[in-house]
């Protein structure tokens, strides 16, 4: 157990030097980003920081991907907007107390395991749309600016990419968030600051139940928000923990993560927050600022509450240009620049499959629907080519005709699979299925039609060579064995 822990979360004093600073960086990046998902929700500041703040350090603890990032997200932020504004902020912690129940059942459920059907083009396409998402975050930042905030973001640009050229002692973003801080402040410049984003608040969070009643009414008025909440942010979240274990080369516990994220969340409620989920920007910060273990993560979620409970005013005064640079140099890294020339070595669809998760994600800014689209659109082209994957071979025998049927038989392939066979006017035929495969009742239905087509041109057919599990599906939903139809099943 005690080595389990220090292999989890520390194991020198290299590590923790290295996971507090990169946890430090993540907690200055995290503020901006509260208070925006904050404005989104229609709610005060304070319920997105403390948000941030009790998630961030809760799934320390039960995540199952260390290193990773959780906190207030803009997935759950536009969700509850119209819960909000309809019924309330207490509205909002009890649906996200909700939330955190049905994600804790879903990881009971083994929910975690439809990510087996999220294709590599689906997450790349999602990591292309996140990327694209988050630099035009930042656009908002940079339009309607004096000269200096072009300049900030270009010096901070420059300190992120060219520090670590000289040492890596230090992680670079936090190196030029702490400068351009330094130069803002001791000049003045005219630049937009963290505080003039949404008011930072002071003190801690206290522990507080949702003041709403409890009815099957309120029940009726925040379940539809839980569920949609809870999707989202696994969805996310998962999508996420693949991303991280493909960039530290490790593995993560699915199971686990659908369940600390439930945990974390109905902390977050009870002490005044908003939902969130796994954050792809401000994992990729951790990561590459050296964060690789659960420490990291909880310094993110601790510093930032040191920072709004001691450090207010001062964390106020962070120039915006410090923390674009920090978000830009993270859509530059997220970003998969290999899928472009990919778009030509991979096959068609692939490529198709990964520009429409791109597209869907970028124009609805709704995650959920363009890996929704992704899934689907693998789903058909996967049908298409397995479909064209069986064969119909006919032989004849004197007045015997011998139909060889191999491959996958399912409802996508039914329909060239009964225009395989012709009208035999009255002469004896064998279906060999020895080598094919019945999949679903579609299959079952096809070959029933078959059968009931040349029985009624007075052939005699006879049917053999089902593999055990074709043979338990004919035995169920097979009608052609119960018409008179000669036939003959030999399972193998």
């Amino acid at each position: 157990m005690l080595s389990r822990f220090r292999t989890e979360w520390f194991a020198g004093a290299g590590d923790v030097r290295r996971e507090t600073l990169a946890g430090i960086v993540v907690a200055l990046a995290l503020i901006p980003e509260a208070i925006g998902f904050s404005i989104i929700a229609g709610v005060d500041p304070s319920v997105g920081l403390y948000a941030s703040v009790a998630i961030a350090i809760i799934i320390s603890f039960l995540g199952g991907r260390p290193a990773m990032i959780s906190a207030a997200t803009a997935a759950v932020a536009v969700v509850v907007t119209p819960l909000v504004r309809d019924h309330g902020v207490d509205y909002l912690f009890a649906a996200t107390i909700l939330m955190g129940v049905i994600q804790i059942a879903a990881g009971l459920l083994r929910l975690d395991l439809l990510m087996q059907f999220v294709s590599r083009s689906v997450i790349t396409g999602f990591v292309n749309a996140l990327a694209i998402l988050i630099f035009m975050a930042q656009l908002p930042q940079l339009t309607g600016v004096t000269w200096h905030t072009y300049a900030m973001a270009a010096a901070g640009l420059a300190i992120i990419y060219l520090l670590p050229r000289v040492t890596k002692a230090v992680p670079s973003p936090l190196v030029a968030i702490i400068v351009l801080a330094i130069v803002s402040i001791a000049i003045g410049l005219p630049v937009r600051t963290v505080g003039e984003m949404g008011r930072l608040p002071e003190g801690l969070p206290s522990l507080a139940w949702p003041d709403v009643p409890l009815t099957l009414d309120t029940l009726r008025i925040i379940l539809p928000y839980s569920l949609t909440m809870a999707a989202v942010g696994l969805l996310e979240s998962l999508l996420t923990a693949q991303i991280v274990d493909d960039m530290t080369n490790t593995d993560s516990d699915k199971r686990r993560e659908c369940m600390g994220q439930g945990g974390a969340n109905m902390v977050a409620a009870l002490v005044g927050g908003m939902g969130g989920c796994a954050m792809i920007g401000q994992s990729v910060i951790n990561v590459t600022s050296g964060g690789r273990k659960r420490l990291s993560t909880f310094i993110a979620g601790a510093f930032l509450l040191f920072l709004l409970a001691v450090l207010g005013p001062v964390v106020g005064r962070i120039p915006m240009p410090a923390l674009v640079a920090v978000m830009i140099m993270v859509s530059i890294g997220t970003f998969s620049w290999n899928s472009i020339p990919n778009l030509r070595r991979h096959p068609p669809t692939s490529s198709a499959v990964m520009l429409v998760t791109v597209a869907v994600v970028v124009a609805t800014r709704d995650l959920a629907q363009g890996v929704l689209a992704g899934v689907l659109l693998s789903g058909i082209f996967f049908a298409g080519k397995v479909q064209r994957m069986f064969a119909v071979e006919r032989e004849e025998e004197g007045e015997r005709v011998l139909y060889r049927v191999s491959g996958e038989i399912f409802f996508a392939s039914v329909d060239r699979f009964t225009r395989a066979f012709a009208p035999e006017d009255g002469r004896a035929v064998t279906i060999d299925v020895s080598a094919a495969h019945f999949w679903d009742i579609s299959g079952v239905g096809a070959l029933d039609k078959i059968i009931a087509r040349l029985r009624r041109d007075g052939s005699v057919v006879e049917v053999i060579g089902y593999n055990r599990a074709s043979a338990d599906l004919i035995d169920r939903f097979a009608l052609h064995d119960k018409t008179g139809v000669e036939l003959g099943v030999v399972p193998h």
